[in-house]
């Protein structure tokens, strides 16, 4: 039995078996890109439409996938309400935290523009921004009757996430090549550990960043990326890639360490979830999937199910044909729900290896903070 399956199977006995008590975390905040975005970038520009949300919410609810991303289960599992996107206006609650994560985000915005073509406006120092004034409003604000906003005490008492730089990191591949990205990689940890110590100054105290997973697995980036066979492993993976990954999280972890030392009274943990989804993507049938490599919604069927000319649940012209890129019937057998993203089912399962703690660096003893609350 792998370590994974083997821990999928103890949580879910742990969380069977665990009685409902106070969490020592009263909210989330959550700053990251598309793989944690819970509506933030539907919010600001309306458009998405079915197959996404058909597995969990059985409609489209702002989430990259089909149903819900690994902030959500971190939420369900410290007994909080799925967060709210910060730029939702109507039907949001912030009493238990706010996700200012949108599709799309950068930890560094280009500097030529305010907003470039594929890349979200709500970068990771915005997002900043957003939180600081999320406070700033708090404070101020008087108690009066019912309020969808948290007591000004909480900030202390949050746990701050990060799940972001997987833009910053393919969105110039193509173009800069490895080498190329591997030049401004460092100002991107940089940016995350300055970020990590203004937080710090605002009263948070727990943070947890995810590094950055395999893209060399992913669907989208095995089709567009230029690459030879022999750069293929044996599970399917492109090895230039996913070392190149490696590198950045070293880098990551490495910054994160020396960020640790400066605050000496703050939890900053490293999260390794590029060990999880890579465990997934190379043994899906290990934890309970059948596909790897092939994304669930998309169009052109064979090894990846994916067409870079047809997004996931869009009708385009494709040579001379017009084409929908659908999704399959049976998401909770694949890793990649469209290229890109994981599906609700590798998210669960990424959730799960995270909160049962064996990739967190330090050891963070979350069983100490909460209990772990069953997730369905």
């Amino acid at each position: 039995m792998t370590t994974l399956r083997a821990i999928t199977l103890l949580l879910l006995f742990m969380v069977a078996t665990t009685e409902c008590k106070k969490c020592a975390f009263k909210a989330i905040f959550n700053f990251g890109d598309s793989n944690t975005d819970t509506g933030g970038f539907w919010a600001a520009f309306p458009a998405q439409a079915p197959p996404h949300g058909m597995t969990y919410f059985n409609k489209p609810v702002g989430r990259a996938t089909d149903g819900r991303v690994v902030v959500d289960f971190l939420a369900q599992a410290l007994n909080l309400p799925f967060l709210s996107p910060y730029l939702q206006s109507i039907g949001s609650d912030y009493k238990h935290g706010a996700n200012f994560a949108t599709l799309a985000s950068t930890v560094r915005l280009p500097q030529t523009s305010l907003f470039v073509t594929g890349v979200s406006p709500f970068s990771l120092e915005i997002q900043l921004r957003q939180m600081k004034e999320f406070k700033a409003k708090v404070d101020e604000l008087p108690r009066k009757g019912k309020s969808n906003l948290p007591s000004p005490n909480i900030f202390g008492k949050s746990l701050y996430t990060f799940y972001i730089g997987q833009n910053d990191f393919t969105g110039n591949l193509a173009r800069l090549g490895i080498s190329g990205v591997k030049e401004f990689l460092p100002q991107v940890v940089s940016q995350i550990a300055s970020t990590i110590k203004e937080i710090y100054a605002l009263g948070g105290r727990t943070f947890w960043v995810l590094n950055l997973a395999p893209i060399g697995c992913y669907p989208a980036f095995l089709v567009q990326l230029p690459h030879n066979t022999s750069d293929i492993d044996q599970f399917g993976c492109l090895i230039s890639y996913n070392n190149a990954v490696v590198d950045y999280n070293n880098m990551l972890k490495a910054a994160l360490a020396k960020t640790r030392k400066e605050l000496v009274d703050a939890n900053v943990v490293y999260v390794d979830t590029l060990s999880v989804l890579l465990e997934l993507f190379q043994h899906p049938t290990s934890h309970g999937l059948k596909y790897g490599t092939k994304a669930c919604c998309g169009y052109g069927g064979g090894l990846y199910n994916y067409n870079q000319q047809v997004f996931c649940g869009n009708t385009k012209q494709v040579d001379g044909k017009t084409v929908t890129a659908k999704a399959c019937k049976d998401p909770q057998n694949y890793v990649s729900w469209d290229g890109v993203h994981a599906t609700d089912a590798a998210n669960k399962l990424t959730a799960y290896a995270i909160l049962n703690g064996s990739y967190f660096d330090p050891p963070f003893p979350l069983h100490k903070y909460c209990d772990i609350q069953p997730i369905g």
